[in-house]
């Protein structure tokens, strides 16, 4: 008797939906029709009326000018009532090694409308550390939020952050010109840091876990008192959440 599962029955024009779907979300540029249809091996009218239903339930946008695909409205709502279980579940021995690694304690945010919130946390043995779970923050004030900032567009960025960046403690960036020097920074380094911006004694680096687009989709922390991770530990700790969060997106993939 054979082993093997039977192959499940699925419907043709789902699956090619579904295949020019994530074809645009895993494009680096929005893609033509052209480029569409030789990625998903369909022809190009088969491709044309997929995009057109698909644009119909707004899970598509189709450019008037460039007549390029990226996704849709639609996907806004869609993202924003998943579950996140199965994302804690891949990512949660990534965080486990990660807090093995560096001694600290190592959490797991994703976006939810205009912030963010920590979905998991792994703490090292022996160590207290406050339970971030479930709780949101500034996204000025903490490497979290900057690691997340750093990877919006502009007009994004000035729509997810207050009119007035509140400052919690002395080393809190209020300036929005200094800010945009720190993304900068965190774009070249690929993580982004904190040194008591939220809370004094405490200080972290994080990385942000990209699509295939360069969107950040989730962001990997590391964080511990000044004590414990004082400022020149940043980078080393900064460069190793940066191998946690490709390790989580091939994961994904």
């Amino acid at each position: 008797m054979s082993t093997t599962e039977p192959r499940a029955k699925t419907i043709q024009s789902v699956d090619r939906a579904a295949a020019l779907i994530k074809a645009i979300a895993d494009s680096p540029h929005p893609p033509t029709v052209n480029e569409l249809a030789t990625a998903c091996d369909l022809n190009r009218s088969t491709t044309w009326r997929l995009l057109a239903t698909l644009d119909s339930h707004g899970l598509i946008e189709r450019d008037p000018i460039s007549q390029r695909y990226s996704l849709g409205y639609a996907f806004l709502r869609i993202a924003a009532g998943a579950d996140v279980d199965p994302l804690v579940r891949r990512g949660r021995p990534v965080l486990e090694l990660l807090a093995q690694d560096t001694g600290e304690a190592t959490n797991l945010a994703v976006a939810r409308r205009f912030s963010l919130v920590y979905v998991d946390q792994v703490d090292p043995p022996h160590v207290m550390a406050p339970n971030w779970f479930g709780r949101t923050v500034p996204l000025h004030a903490t490497s979290t939020g900057k690691a997340y900032l750093a990877y919006l567009p502009e007009e994004e960025q000035e729509a997810v952050l207050p009119r007035r960046l509140e400052r919690y403690t002395d080393t809190t960036v209020t300036d929005r010109r200094s800010l945009a020097d720190e993304l900068r920074a965190v774009r070249r380094d690929g993580y982004a840091i904190c040194v008591g911006e939220l809370e004094e004694s405490l200080f972290g680096a994080s990385a942000p876990v990209l699509s295939e687009q360069g969107r950040p989709v989730a962001i990997v922390s590391v964080w511990g008192t000044e004590h414990r991770l004082p400022r020149e530990r940043l980078p080393e700790v900064g460069r190793r959440a940066v191998e946690a969060a490709e390790e989580l997106k091939e994961l994904l993939r």
